[in-house]
């Protein structure tokens, strides 16, 4: 930061004139975007503490078993492009209970690094903006996290040693 500072003394730049505009477009920016992240985040905490996410795995994972996916995995494929948190802790949770190095922690480490919180993203970039028709940015982030979620473990199937 320093060096910041010092260049812009240096450039005859009116450094904290520049600063303060800058946090003055910062806020305005955050009074854009604060609805959506505040819906975004009611809507996340809602479907966690009301049990949604746990029945939709519960309906997804025989599928997924089916397809070789293991169904400790369904969760945090599910809840991935909507919360990092929220992943995060379930991530951690399947750390805790398998072990990074298992195969289901190879995969979902794969799958957390390969996958994005779409809702999120789209959130924050597109509402900062102004875009308020997200259709197809919102198919396309989907699909490639679901791509992501197949691809994570068919490559650390692949990559495992038998």
């Amino acid at each position: 930061m320093a060096f910041f500072v010092v260049y812009g003394l240096v450039k005859r730049v009116k450094v904290f004139d520049v600063f303060l505009k800058g946090a003055k477009e910062g806020l305005k920016t955050v009074y854009i975007i604060a609805p959506t992240l505040i819906g975004l985040i009611t809507a996340v905490t809602m479907l966690r503490e009301s049990g949604t996410t746990e029945l939709i795995a519960s309906w997804v994972s025989p599928l997924a078993e089916k397809l070789g996916f293991p169904e400790e995995i369904v969760p945090l494929a599910l809840l991935r492009p909507v919360s990092g948190g929220g992943s995060t802790a379930l991530l951690l949770g399947i750390y805790e209970d398998f072990g990074p190095d298992s195969f289901t922690g190879r995969i979902v480490s794969v799958m957390a690094g390969a996958t994005e919180t779409t809702f999120y993203a789209i959130a924050v970039y597109f509402g900062s903006v102004g875009i308020k028709k997200t259709r197809h940015t919102l198919l396309a982030g989907l699909s490639a996290d679901f791509t992501a979620v197949v691809f994570s473990v068919l490559t650390v199937r692949l990559f495992s040693p038998a």
